[in-house]
């Protein structure tokens, strides 16, 4: 009590100083002597334990208890990350307890160092959905500190609408993780057990972890909780950081012939930024599909606490501001930063304005029909009706920016500025701002009768126009590529032997079926050797067992097999031209086929690839695609450390590309691996 009285005159004497305050009481109690519990108050509760209270600011407090115990996890959801290799010495479990309710008012101790992210400074082990959402987690004194002075400051971020109410740091006995894991594991056995004979062979049990010794693939996975894991990620992001474009020579390519360079360097990301609003990016992100190739380029959604949080300007090639609400002084200042570090900007009905340009109300022209005058590159005019958005913009005398007119709508023998160009910034950052509703199509609902309807309609053609215009100047390709339709599946052989024993597990799954095989991810018709080809309805593919002898262009298995140098890994072989993925072709089979054939799905092309986390994956003509087979007994040492497998298959891929001549002393090559633990 004493060494808590002091540190509350320290707080009297120092206010501005409870930072170092709060992180030094967190290392002189650690070590499971005291439990620190950060609170948001309620509104009704106005009695404090003034024997317990360590430190209020607002409605926020902490309070240091007696150490609290977490025994019983056995309602909780296992999280993958929580199998590590062992607990860190100094650090910290604790309980963080959400809600979704409406945000309340900043608090007044907010300061303006960055939002934390909290997942982003300690390891997530296991949660409790629900209300209140609850997640146990393990961080450093330092991280855990990190997190409780930014849950004080109102700047703790957790994702999904949930408000952080409390962190309570607890004791947590190694074995309840591996109980519950156990728990879940025998849960799932029992799940899968009548699916198999009673009499048929048990294969060796894979799932029995030791708890010190585990990684496995998750959510959340920090690769930073393991030793040997931080110095292979270190000398990774080391070697992507020195593969500049300064120090690697120029390699025999395609791609300055198919201009799919990218001349700013920056990684093809364009993002669309609606307020939240998620009808209104889909609207978006179909118009700039409709007008971009789409084989180049990512579309993502960028979220307002995205936008103050995370770190995109420097990884953006084009950023799409689509909402008409006004910004924030803190998001116009995120997106003007962007603009002054050499960012591209299109604002579709925008509140931002950069410097020489102010924005005037015509609050009754709002979603009126008005006739636009178009400036092209070469110098003609086009001309064409949209939808205002209310507003004009106006020269600033105060100066800025240069402020290009590309485009005039006409009211009372006026002609007023609608879409501009403005560079902002030493580093020329561009921005094309328009008031014109160029992302809205078209709508008998929306039009002024059908007359307005009919006079929209006939514009629309000249309003996509104006739209690739405007993308072409900001740096984009609109060369429309046709995405083609998914081609067949060739089942191909450089092994008999395993490549039979494939087709005899193939004929006994879909023999009874009509040789069809159902999974998520679509129907699959087998034809066998000597079948004619079915008739295929709407999601519907086709996998020949017995290819003709040229059944592609882009793929050469005489090369194939030259080349493979594996005893099992890739020698059964599933191969398409185009699919939507390589996954989806072993959706179904890559569980429950047997793990001698070793399976591989290869395709040419995908047309929707899917990255880790939520990224899209380009993958045009070109690109090396391919999904694995591959089961590894988890008490094994390369099973122990799963995540190294995505470095290990990157590292595979630089050997392979430095066997090649004329690449064997080009040591910087980026290859990105991802990987899925099935």
């Amino acid at each position: 009590m004493l060494i808590t009285l002091c540190y509350i005159y320290l707080w009297l004497r120092f206010q501005r100083h409870y930072t170092a305050v709060i992180r030094s009481a967190l290392h002189r109690l650690s070590g499971g002597r005291s439990s620190f519990t950060f609170c948001a108050l309620k509104p009704e509760r106005a009695d404090l334990p003034e024997d317990t209270l360590f430190l209020r600011l607002g409605d926020r407090v902490i309070y240091i208890t007696e150490p609290q115990a977490c025994v019983d996890l056995s309602k909780w959801t296992l999280l993958g990350s929580s199998l590590i290799c062992g607990r860190r010495l100094e650090s910290i479990a604790f309980i963080i307890e959400a809600t979704s309710r409406q945000k309340v008012p900043a608090s007044p101790y907010r300061t303006n160092e960055k939002v934390l992210n909290w997942s982003d400074y300690c390891l997530p082990l296991a949660h409790s959905p629900g209300q209140p959402y609850r997640a146990v987690a393990e961080a450093s004194l330092e991280n855990f500190s990190r997190l409780g002075v930014a849950f004080m400051e109102d700047r703790l971020h957790m994702g999904n609408g949930l408000i952080p109410e409390k962190i309570v740091s607890v004791l947590l006995r190694e074995t309840v993780l591996g109980e519950l894991f156990e728990q879940q594991q025998d849960a799932r056995r029992i799940e899968t057990e009548p699916t198999e004979p009673r009499d048929s062979p048990q294969p060796p049990r894979k799932s029995s972890l030791h708890l010190e010794q585990q990684h496995m693939d998750g959510h959340h996975l920090h690769l930073s909780s393991c030793h040997e894991c931080l110095e292979l990620e270190n000398s990774t992001i080391l070697s992507v950081k020195c593969a500049s474009a300064e120090n690697i020579p120029d390699l025999p390519d395609d791609e300055e012939e198919s201009g799919r360079r990218n001349a700013s360097g920056k990684p093809p990301n364009l993002l669309v930024f609606t307020g939240g609003c998620e009808e209104q990016f889909q609207k978006i992100r179909s118009l700039l599909e409709e007008c971009v190739d789409t084989e180049r380029y990512a579309i993502y959604h960028l979220r307002p606490q995205q936008a103050l949080s995370e770190p995109w300007l420097e990884n953006t090639l084009l950023l799409v501001l689509a909402t008409d609400e006004t910004l924030t002084p803190q998001l116009q200042l995120r997106f003007l930063s962007y603009l002054s570090h050499g960012g591209k900007l299109l604002g579709l009905s925008s509140s931002l304005c950069p410097a020489g340009l102010t924005l005037r109300p015509r609050d009754a022209q709002n979603d009126r029909i008005c006739s636009l005058t178009f400036s092209r590159s070469d110098s003609t005019e086009l001309q064409l009706s949209v939808l205002s958005s209310g507003s004009v913009y106006e020269r600033d005398g105060a100066g800025g920016g240069e402020v290009e007119l590309w485009g005039q709508i006409s009211a009372q023998d006026e002609r007023e500025m609608a879409i501009v160009r403005v560079t902002h910034g030493e580093d020329s950052g561009e921005a094309v701002l328009c008031q014109v509703r160029l992302e809205t199509a078209p709508d008998a609902h929306d039009a002024q009768g059908s007359a307005g309807f009919s006079e929209l309609k006939m514009s629309n053609g000249r309003r996509y126009e104006v739209l690739t215009e405007i993308l072409t100047s900001l740096g984009l390709s609109c060369e429309l590529s046709q995405v083609p339709p998914h081609s067949p599946i060739y089942l191909l052989s450089t092994d008999t032997e395993q490549t039979g024993s494939f087709l005899r597990w193939l004929q006994e799954q879909a023999g009874g079926s009509g040789g069809v095989l159902r999974s998520a991810a679509g129907v699959l018709k087998v034809v066998w050797a000597g079948d004619e080809p079915p008739d295929l309805c709407e999601g519907e593919r086709v996998l020949h067992t017995e290819p003709p002898q040229s059944f592609s262009e882009h793929f050469s298995l005489q090369t194939y097999r030259q080349h493979l140098q594996t005893q099992r890994l890739g020698r059964t072989v599933l191969y398409a031209d185009v699919t939507s993925s390589t996954m989806s072709m072993l959706d179904g089979l890559m569980s429950q086929s047997p793990q001698e054939t070793g399976l591989i799905a290869i395709a040419a092309r995908q047309t929707q690839g899917k990255g880790r986390g939520g990224n899209a994956w380009l993958s045009p003509l070109g690109c090396a695609m391919f999904t694995l087979h591959l089961q590894l007994p988890v008490d094994s040492r390369l099973g122990q450390r799963i995540p190294f497998l995505q470095h290990l298959a990157a590292l595979a891929v630089v050997e392979s590309v430095r066997t090649l001549p004329g690449y064997e002393v080009h040591t910087h090559v980026i290859v990105s691996a991802p990987l899925k633990c099935v």
